[in-house]
């Protein structure tokens, strides 16, 4: 029986030792994708905000009707499509 556990120990620190040299290089691969999944993770923050507080879509319509933009048009445009995708990502 204590063989079995000496055995045991051993096993449970050669793999402990290897799941660290995993993170190592886990870390190191991952560290390029940083940046731009702190950008994703901004964009969907800012989504699940903007989906809380749907008056400021409100608020820039209103603005777009009254300053009467020249290319209104396809701004409104644009943000009916990034509001249908927006749902379409975040709906339950």
């Amino acid at each position: 029986m204590n063989k079995k556990l000496i055995h045991l120990a051993q096993r449970r620190k050669h793999l402990l030792t290897q799941v660290a040299a995993q993170r190592i290089v886990l870390a190191q691969n991952v560290e390029p994708l940083r940046a731009p999944l702190l950008l994703v993770d901004r964009g969907v923050t800012t989504l699940r905000y903007l989906k809380r507080h749907p008056t400021i879509f409100v608020t820039a319509g209103l603005m777009l009707a009254t300053f009467r933009l020249k290319y209104s048009g396809k701004w409104v445009q644009r943000a009916w499509i990034g509001w249908q995708l927006g749902r379409r990502l975040f709906k339950k």
